[in-house]
Parts: C-alpha cells; structure tokens; sequence
C-alpha cells in the first residue's frame, strides 16, 4: 500500500513539466496527450544538450533522442514511438535531421511560444511557462 505525502516531500522528486498551451493552444489540439508527453520528454533533454554545448553552427540547441529510447521511456513499440514523432513533427514542435550511415537523427524541439504564433490571452501561467523556457535554454 502506498503512503501519504507529508509537509515537503512532494519536493524531494524529480518531474516532467507539461506545457500547459500543448492543451488549450488550439494549434495543438490535434495531437495526442502521448505526444504531448514526449514533447515534454524532449523539452527536459534540451538542459542535458544545453549543458553539452550542443548547437549548430546557427546556435540552435539540438537533441540526440533515440526511437529506442522513446520506446523505453513511454513503454511502446517502435510503430508508436515513430507516430508520435511525426504528429509532433506535423504541428511544427519538433524538426528532425537526418544525418545517415546509422546515426541517430538530431532533434531540434521548437519554441511552442514563437512570435509568429496566433495571439492568445496571456496570463500568469504563460509567463511562467516562458519564464521557463528560457531558463532551460540559456
């Protein structure tokens, strides 16, 4: 049987963070809460390449994500994991590059807040999220 949480404990584990405009942007609305998932898996690798130092030549962060692990971080076949990829490639969160001779695709996961995005209310939650961002990625 499981226990209770207890004053601060809450904090003393590690968590993934969802955005919360994958699920009222209405850009968004068509993708899966999987997808959704995995992006926010993708959004927590971004502070290991940002520690990497891994940028191209434009000084865009990349990712190295690998359909394996996606297969063994949301526990699903690589028919899923490959979907889910391209849904979240379809809206424009993520772009991959292909680089052959077997290596691993490098991933660049996209600001979901962009200036050419649709105005939307902002509110507290958003300059957060914002806030957020660019923490990780500087």
């Amino acid at each position: 049987m499981l226990d209770y949480f207890y004053g601060g404990q809450a904090d003393l584990f590690s968590f993934y963070r969802l955005p919360k405009a994958l699920f009222v942007d209405p850009r968004f609305r068509g993708i899966s809460a999987e997808s959704k998932i995995l992006y926010g898996l993708l959004l927590d690798r971004m502070g290991l390449s940002v520690k990497n130092d891994w940028t191209n030549d434009t000084g865009r962060v990349y990712i190295i994500f690998t359909t394996e692990e996606i297969m063994e971080a949301l526990y699903c076949a690589d028919n899923k994991a490959t979907k889910l990829m391209k849904e979240l490639e379809g809206v424009g969160l993520i772009e991959r590059k292909r680089r052959g001779l077997g290596k691993p695709s490098l991933i660049y996961v996209k600001n979901f807040i962009s200036e050419s995005s649709e105005p939307r209310i902002q509110n507290r939650e958003n300059h957060e999220e914002l806030r957020i961002i660019k923490t990780i990625l500087t």
